[in-house]
C-alpha cells in the first residue's frame, strides 16, 4: 500500500471513495506518524480518541453516500481555536487548564465538512513570534535540516506547529492564524503551502485573540489544491463575528488554473531589501520568469509606504494585544497564582507574572505604552494613518496588476537559538508579510526551491481583496513550474 501520509487531500478523498482504505486506517497511519515524530513537538495535545471516533463517523457517512468536502481527512488545529471539551492553551501557561465549553466557528465549519482532528498544534505563545520559540510547551522543531548540519531549525511562527505537522506528514492539512505573516512565513520555512485569506473572509469567533484588526484564520496544505479545499471548508459569514463579511464562498478548488494568459503580475521595487541574500533575489526573478512563460505580463510597481510597515505593525499589534490580554486576570478562567497575596491587584500582578512569557510581556508593555496618555496621538494614531497609506499603495497598484509576487521571507529557516537574543532581528522575519496583513489582503506562500543549504524557500503571492482565486491560480502556476518535490530531511528513507 502507498504511504498514506504522503497523499494529498484529493488523493485521500478519492482513495476513501474507492474503498482503497478507510478513514480509520488513514487516521491510524497519521496518529502513528505523530507518535513516531513526537520529538518535533508539533502538537500540544494529541486527540487520538476523538480522531478515531470522528474517523468512524466519516466511514459511516462515506458508506451512506453523505460524504462532506473533507470527509475522513486528518487535520491539525492550531491551539488558538477553541474546541469543545479539548484543552485550548494558546501555548501559554495562563491558559494551561482551560477547556472550552464551546466550539470556534472555524473548527465547527471544518468538522461539519467531515474533517478529523488528530490534535492541537503548538505555536508561539498567544501567536506572538515568528520562530515558534516562545511557547510555554517548548520549541517546535522544523523537520528540515541544513546540508551536513544537525542543528535543529525553527519552523517559523507563530503557526510553526501546524506547518511542521503538515511538512512532516503528521496530518494532511492544518489550521493556522496569520496576524503579520504567521501562516506564510512558516509555510516558506517548512516547504508547505499556506494561505491567509482576505480579512473578514473567515470568522474570528472562538479564536483566542492577539490583534483583532489583523488576526485571520487560514490553512496549510501539501499543495495549492489542498489549501483551496481547506479554505472552502472554513470560510463563510458568521453573524457572531462583527468583522466577518457576508460574502459567498467560491468553489476555488474547481476553478484553479495555471494559465496566466492576460494576467499582469506586479513586482514591487521596494521589496528589494538591504542585505537580501542573492539566492532569495534569484528565486524571485525565477518566479517572475515562470509566470511570464505561463503567459503573464510582468510589471514593475511601487509600494512606497512599505518601509513603514514593520514599525507600524509593531505599534498596532502590541496595542491591540495589550487590550485583548487584559482579560487574563486569574478570576474567571485560566491560571491563578497559588501564592499568598494581600490584595486583588497583587493577585492580578502575580498571576500575570507567572502566566505570561517574556515575549508576551514585552508586547503588552509596548502596547500599553503606545496607548498611554500623551503617547496615543504620537504613536498609535499616527500608525493607523500610515496603515491607511499602506493600503492605498496596494489599491493603486491593483489598478495596474492582477496580483503581486514577492519573496515570502528574507532568509531560509535559521537555527534554534541563532536570533533569540535579538527581538528586532526576530521581528525582521516578517518584513515581506506584514504589509499585506496591515492592508487585509489575501496572501499565499508556495515552495519554489531550496536554499544553498538544502532548506525550503517560498514565493509569496498577494491578491486583491476577495480575489483568492487569482492567488490560487498564480500559486498553481508557480507550483507547476517549480515542481517542488523535495521532502524534509526527517522523512528521507521512508
Amino acid at each position: 500500500m502507498t504511504n498514506l501520509t504522503h497523499l494529498s487531500i484529493k488523493e485521500s478523498v478519492d482513495g476513501l471513495k474507492n474503498k482503497d482504505f478507510s478513514s480509520v486506517e488513514l487516521t491510524t497511519e497519521y496518529l502513528n506518524h505523530c507518535k513516531k515524530y513526537e520529538s518535533l513537538n508539533a502538537f500540544i495535545t494529541l486527540t487520538e480518541d476523538k480522531a478515531l471516533e470522528q474517523a468512524k463517523q466519516s466511514d459511516n457517512k462515506i458508506a451512506a453516500g453523505n460524504a462532506g468536502l473533507l470527509e475522513g481527512i486528518t487535520v491539525g488545529v492550531k491551539d488558538l481555536f477553541c474546541t469543545t471539551g479539548v484543552k485550548t492553551t494558546a501555548a501559554s501557561h495562563i491558559l494551561g487548564n482551560f477547556i472550552p465549553p464551546y466550539e470556534s466557528s472555524i473548527t465547527k465549519n471544518l468538522f461539519a465538512h467531515g474533517a478529523v482532528m488528530v490534535g492541537k498544534t503548538n505555536l508561539d505563545e498567544f501567536a506572538m513570534g515568528s520562530a515558534n520559540i516562545t511557547s510555554h510547551y517548548g520549541n517546535v522543531i522544523n523537520p528540515w535540516k541544513r546540508n551536513g548540519d544537525e542543528t535543529n531549525l525553527v519552523p517559523g511562527g507563530s503557526s510553526g506547529g501546524s506547518a511542521a505537522a503538515v511538512s512532516a506528514r503528521l496530518c494532511a492539512a492544518a489550521l493556522g492564524t496569520d496576524t503579520g505573516g504567521s501562516i506564510r512565513q512558516p509555510a516558506a520555512f517548512t516547504g508547505t503551502v499556506g494561505i491567509k485569506p482576505t480579512y473578514g473572509r473567515c470568522s474570528r469567533w472562538g479564536t483566542v485573540a492577539f490583534a483583532s484588526s489583523l488576526d485571520q484564520a487560514g490553512v496549510f496544505g501539501k499543495n495549492t489544491l489542498d489549501c483551496a479545499f481547506m479554505l472552502e471548508a472554513i470560510a463563510g459569514y458568521d453573524e457572531k463575528d462583527s468583522t466577518s463579511v457576508n460574502k459567498d464562498v467560491p468553489k476555488w478548488s474547481s476553478s484553479i488554473s495555471a494559465d496566466m494568459k492576460g494576467k499582469r503580475i506586479g513586482i514591487p521595487k521596494e521589496y528589494i531589501a538591504d542585505g537580501m541574500p542573492s539566492e532569495i533575489k534569484a528565486l524571485w526573478e525565477k518566479g517572475a520568469a515562470w509566470l511570464k512563460e505561463a503567459g503573464a505580463e510582468i510589471v514593475e510597481i511601487s509600494l512606497p509606504y512599505t518601509k513603514y510597515a514593520l514599525p507600524t505593525y509593531y505599534i498596532v499589534a502590541p496595542a491591540e494585544a495589550s487590550s485583548n490580554l487584559a482579560r487574563y486576570d486569574g478570576v474567571r478562567y485560566g491560571h491563578r497564582t497559588s501564592k499568598p497575596v494581600k490584595s486583588l491587584d497583587e493577585m492580578y500582578e502575580q498571576t500575570r507574572e507567572e502566566g505570561f512569557g517574556d515575549e508576551v510581556k514585552r508586547r503588552i508593555f509596548i502596547g500599553t505604552y503606545v496607548l498611554s496618555h500623551g503617547y496615543y496621538d504620537a504613536y498609535y494614531l499616527k500608525a493607523q494613518k500610515i496603515r491607511r497609506l499602506i493600503a492605498q499603495d496596494f489599491n493603486q497598484a491593483f489598478e495596474k496588476v492582477d496580483a503581486i509576487l514577492t519573496p515570502t521571507t528574507p532568509s531560509a529557516a535559521f537555527g534554534i537559538g541563532e536570533k533569540m537574543d535579538d527581538p528586532v532581528a526576530m521581528y525582521l522575519n516578517d518584513l515581506f508579510t506584514v504589509p499585506a496583513s496591515l492592508a487585509g489582503l489575501p496572501g499565499m506562500s508556495v515552495p519554489a526551491g531550496l536554499s544553498s543549504q538544502g532548506t525550503p524557500l517560498g514565493l509569496q503571492i498577494l491578491g486583491k481583496p476577495w480575489d483568492e482565486q487569482t492567488v490560487f491560480n498564480v500559486g498553481a502556476a508557480i507550483e507547476k513550474a517549480a515542481n517542488f518535490d523535495s521532502i524534509p530531511t526527517l522523512l528521507k528513507g521512508e
